[in-house]
């Protein structure tokens, strides 16, 4: 008996599936189809037929079956215990045999009574009424076959302060069309240019580069990304992002031809914070793009990629990024102590069904941590999304028949020791200067690192750095006018107004350097030269404050008060918060003798500054002048 009883020990406990007790849709189906499918597959949605009652699960039975034991539906590509996933929609084994044993029990519906409350989808905006509304001016036309399109729309957003985001949702009038989407703010609507240049709304292109100071890590902080599906979470107020007066939104897509003539119409709700943020977090991008030449043929091509942290941070989200030929993603961190900690593994890729994933908790990573990244690719004949029949070689590139390897991290750094600098921008430094070993070439890194450079206060070595981006793009101007700028915080004004100069005579609208050569030029003594400069700049961006009151002094070292007066009224009036400017408007106003308007701006300025002591000074003298005349 002893060794029998050791034998039955031996057995697995579940070699075979049971057969389960009666399985009915009311109690044991709908549950499930409620919570996994219903969320894509009912009316309105990205689904293609609704899975909402006995008689929809019904008609589609047997291809429930089907698409749940090969893991195909609900989509959810990472694989578990690789990461610890909010929304997994994935089915247990368990889950997966019920759906089977339903249809093989007959497919019965069960006492009605049982059945649990269908959930209800809003037709409207998901995360309720949007604080504002941006949409495309018309309609895009897409043709009816070819190749993806990648197309950029403009969206103004018109704002007239600056208000802190929480939140963005996108409504399509056509989801059939959409691949997925991100959104790019363009701070100094410096893209607006190119809208409609070839004849249609927007303009294409796959990556999307707007000009951007070193420290605007939003809205480089937050996934605005939106993929079929997508599960919509609004940011709690402390992690909300700026977004301010001037900036329009670009709006990518990724379409795809349908075999007939579509259309597209697209808006993007707006959900502002209370507040602003608090907690500041950041992307960083693990990738060797470079390095991909995948050769015909290739079952096992791989690229890597790692960072070491220079600080700590905490883990929030992940988005893995291939095309067509990649097939296992892989992510992880190696700690201090040599330990590793995996941030997600995908063993079957499919570009269909590309996602942000956020952590139900934070991963905690000290500095000196390694993460790495580790993507697969499959150039061969029996890879089922291979796009090429034959397999040729296959490089990097922007087309969704090259190939991208990326993965992006959404991580909150922390700040350690009595520091008070943002720790944001030695992560950013180390990330730039990672891509420099990679791609010791490459222009945007750095242009990155020197931009950085310059906001971190270490001017000579982002002067040094603009030069090795300008040797590289001598014709650049946005990196000529950095180097300006660098110069002219150096004071080496000969030198930036040159570089400005030069800027200038290669792209005359670049509006940035004209501002810049009339602070270098009202700096130099130029008094003249800076009045028609800012004054063409104005020409232009009439609701700038800055060059208002920049104008506006200029015009008051030169002694024309009146012409100095409605400058710098315009100036308060674009920016009432800022305390220098109501303190200037009242001088002038002094000056020309209204003085209880000019008493009113003092005070205003002390209001906003009561430490401001040319404003407390003037007020004392416009008080006392205004009671000699009475």
């Amino acid at each position: 008996m002893r060794l029998i009883w050791l034998a039955l020990l031996a057995l697995p406990l579940s070699a075979t599936p049971v057969t389960l007790p009666a399985v009915t849709f009311t109690k044991d189906l709908a549950p499930l189809v409620f919570e996994h499918c219903a969320p894509c597959h009912h009316p309105g949605g990205v689904g293609p037929f609704p899975l909402l009652t006995y008689g929809d699960a019904r008609k589609h039975a047997s291809q429930m079956v089907a698409v749940t034991q090969r893991r195909y539906m609900p989509p959810w590509p990472p694989e578990r215990g690789y990461g610890d996933f909010k929304d997994d929609r994935s089915l247990s084994d368990v889950q997966i045999h019920l759906i089977a044993e339903w249809v093989k029990q007959g497919e019965k519906e069960g006492d009605p009574a049982s059945l649990p409350p269908a959930p209800h989808f809003t037709d409207g905006w998901q995360m309720g009424p949007p604080d504002l509304i941006v949409r495309m001016p018309r309609p895009f036309q897409m043709r009816a076959s070819g190749t993806d399109i990648f197309r950029n729309f403009v969206l103004p957003t018109d704002l007239k302060e600056t208000k802190y985001v929480r939140g963005i949702e996108l409504r399509l009038d056509n989801t059939r069309v959409v691949h997925h989407a991100n959104i790019v703010l363009d701070r100094t609507q410096s893209l607006r240019r190119h809208d409609g240049e070839d004849g249609h709304p927007g303009f294409p292109g796959m990556d999307v580069v707007t000009e951007a100071a070193a420290n605007d890590f939003d809205p480089d902080s937050h996934f605005l990304f939106w993929k079929p599906g997508t599960v919509l979470h609004p940011e709690p107020d402390a992690m909300s992002w700026r977004l301010d007066p001037g900036t329009d939104l670009i709006l990518n897509l990724h379409l795809q031809p349908t075999g007939k003539k579509e259309s597209v119409q697209a808006e993007v709700g707006i959900y502002f914070a209370s507040h602003p943020p608090t907690l500041f977090p950041m992307l960083i991008q693990l990738e060797h793009d470079g390095a991909i030449d995948i050769p015909p043929g290739d079952r096992s091509f791989a690229v890597t990629d790692d960072l070491t942290l220079p600080v700590d941070v905490d883990v929030l989200a992940i988005y893995p990024h291939a095309h067509y030929l990649g097939k296992l993603i892989e992510a992880w961190a190696t700690l201090p102590d040599g330990s590793r900690r995996w941030l997600i593994r995908i063993p079957d890729w499919d570009i269909n069904w590309q996602a942000v994933y956020e952590y139900r908790h934070p991963i905690a990573l000290p500095k000196g941590t390694k993460i790495a990244m580790r993507i697969t690719y499959d150039n061969s004949a029996s890879n089922p999304r291979n796009p090429n029949r034959p397999p040729i070689r296959v490089r990097t590139g922007n087309r969704s028949e090259d190939e991208m390897g990326h993965v992006w991290l959404q991580v909150l750094p922390k700040a350690v020791g009595p520091s008070q600098e943002d720790p944001r921008f030695a992560l950013q430094e180390a990330l730039m200067r990672r891509r420099l070993e990679k791609y010791p070439a490459d222009f945007l890194a750095h242009y990155n690192l020197a931009a950085l450079l310059q906001t971190r206060g270490k001017l000579d070595d982002a002067i040094s750095s603009y030069r090795d981006a300008l040797e590289i793009e001598p014709a650049n101007p946005t990196a000529r006018n950095g180097l300006a700028a660098a110069l002219l915080m150096e004071d080496r004004l000969p030198d930036a107004i040159q570089q400005l100069r030069e800027t200038l005579r290669k792209d005359p609208e670049y509006l940035n350097a004209r501002y810049n050569l009339a602070r270098a030029l009202a700096a130099s003594g130029d008094l003249d030269g800076a009045a028609t400069e800012y004054s063409a700049f104005l020409k232009a961006k009439p609701e700038d404050a800055g060059a208002q009151a920049g104008l506006g002094s200029v015009y008051f070292i030169q002694h024309k008060y009146s012409e100095a007066l409605p400058h710098f009224e315009r100036a308060a009036a674009l920016n009432p918060r800022n305390a220098d400017v109501q303190a200037n408007l009242g001088t002038v106003l002094a000056i020309t003798g209204n003085l209880p308007a000019a008493i009113e701006a003092f005070e205003e300025a002390l209001r906003i500054n009561p430490g401001h002591a040319a404003a407390r000074a003037n007020l004392s003298r416009a008080q006392a002048a205004l009671a000699m005349r009475h």
